[in-house]
């Protein structure tokens, strides 16, 4: 078998664009592999192709959707923004590779290409990848994360801290409460995504250069909708607008939008387990993330959030390429957008980035952190906050007074509250029981 697969329109492409040094996502390379062969298996119910050629040809293209020759797709991201040339790439290795089996010439654009164009042929497999993506990766790995929050949620169950609203000491709260909260957050999140991908199975194949259909069947792109249905388990269908299919990205921008919520929420939730874990001494510890590194290459025995930093970091890259997406889905000029492989690449590699994060902070930081009762429980009692549960007995400014004074004296609410009120100590003690007010 030949070293190299691609051909001519390939090597030129290499030699053109060396902006990055990165090539498409082997995900977006896949799903082109999947939507070759549904095209060849189109081509032939319509009586375009033979049956040796197509099966050849989706052969080959079998080969490419399951990671056998990802070396083969070296044309940089930065490229023409029709996605062109990583629709050749694909054309010349199933081209070469069927031609090799079939012991005849089959020609990239006659055979392989039959019935499509690049402007629609890359959206659809912007779309296909994102679904392939999300399906396998993201959608479990929030599921994973719900699981892992249920469990931890029943473990903490009944330990009360105390609030905090403006990181400033608030009235107290369950921990399986505030955790709740976290994993209403992603169920939200997963419930906003599986919505977009109703979009997503929507395609622009049919269209081919501008929308019309020109060069191809009719019901072209109905019978490739059904080839990846049976390849992928998921019911695609053909757009009913080309002209906005092609011309356009806003369901990839859509789902670009939901990635970003997602990492608003993930980096919301890092940040908190990073607040929640700051100390050991000096800061709120009330809970121990476990010591997976040394934190400092100086100061021996320090133990950093290492987990909820990392996972911050790359929300902040979903939130970067959720801006590039933002910029490239309002490149449609007239009937083609222009930055296609840029918008193929940072929806893959946000998907992966968010499932990697989800899976790392639910097994390495939610599952493993210890509850520091101790610390909890001091700073509970000493909380003048507490007092608001008095405010319908004594009012809002013999509250305010307690409080300040507890602030000041660094006393329990409890044993300052006596001495300002007539309160007895077992009506003030079932008033300020935490247990009560949550």
């Amino acid at each position: 078998m030949t070293t190299t697969l691609y051909q001519k329109q390939t090597s030129l492409a290499i030699d053109n664009f060396a902006i990055s040094q990165e090539s498409m996502p082997a995900a977006f390379i896949h799903a082109l592999g999947y939507i070759k062969a549904a095209c060849a298996t189109a081509n032939y119910e319509l009586n375009n192709l033979d049956k040796s050629r197509c099966e050849a040809i989706c052969a080959a293209a079998m080969e490419v959707a399951e990671g056998k020759h990802d070396a083969q797709f070296p044309i940089d991201v930065y490229q023409t923004g029709s996605g062109t040339s990583t629709n050749m790439n694909a054309n010349e290795v199933i081209a070469t590779l069927a031609s090799e089996s079939l012991g005849e010439k089959i020609h990239p654009n006659d055979d392989v290409n039959m019935g499509q164009s690049s402007n629609d042929v890359i959206p659809t497999t912007i779309h296909v990848s994102s679904v392939m993506v999300l399906k396998r990766s993201l959608i479990p790995a929030l599921e994973f994360s719900h699981k892992t929050l249920n469990e931890k949620m029943e473990e903490v169950e009944g330990i009360i801290k105390t609030g905090r609203t403006h990181l400033m000491d608030a009235m107290p709260v369950k921990m399986s409460q505030e955790m709740s909260g976290w994993q209403a957050q992603l169920k939200q999140s997963k419930l906003r995504i599986e919505d977009t991908i109703q979009r997503l199975t929507r395609l622009a194949i049919g269209g081919t250069a501008v929308g019309t259909g020109i060069n191809t069947d009719k019901e072209f792109g109905g019978k490739v909708c059904s080839a990846l249905g049976r390849y992928l388990d998921t019911t695609f269908s053909v757009t009913d607008n080309h002209f906005a299919a092609i011309s356009s990205q806003d369901t990839a921008l859509e789902l670009a939008g939901q990635l970003n919520t997602l990492a608003a929420a993930l980096m919301k939730i890092s940040n908190d387990i990073r607040w929640m874990n700051s100390g050991p001494l000096a800061g709120l510890g009330e809970i121990s993330l476990p010591k997976l590194q040394a934190g400092s290459s100086i100061m021996p025995g320090k133990v950093n959030p290492v987990i909820p930093e990392a996972v911050a970091m790359a929300c902040a890259q979903v939130m970067g390429y959720h801006t590039a997406i933002t910029v490239a889905a309002q490149s449609g000029n007239f009937q083609l957008n222009v930055m296609l492989p840029l918008i193929g690449r940072n929806l893959i590699k946000a998907i992966e980035l968010l499932s990697n994060s989800c899976t790392h902070l639910s097994e390495k930081a939610i599952a493993t952190f210890e509850v520091n009762q101790e610390k909890l429980d001091e700073v509970l009692a000493k909380n003048p906050i507490l007092v608001t549960a008095l405010n319908q007995r004594i009012g809002y400014e013999k509250g305010s007074e307690i409080a300040k004074q507890a602030y000041a004296d660094k006393r329990d609410i409890l044993e300052v509250a006596k001495e300002m009120t007539d309160l007895d100590e077992a009506e003030l003690k079932a008033l300020l029981d935490p247990a009560k007010l949550v």
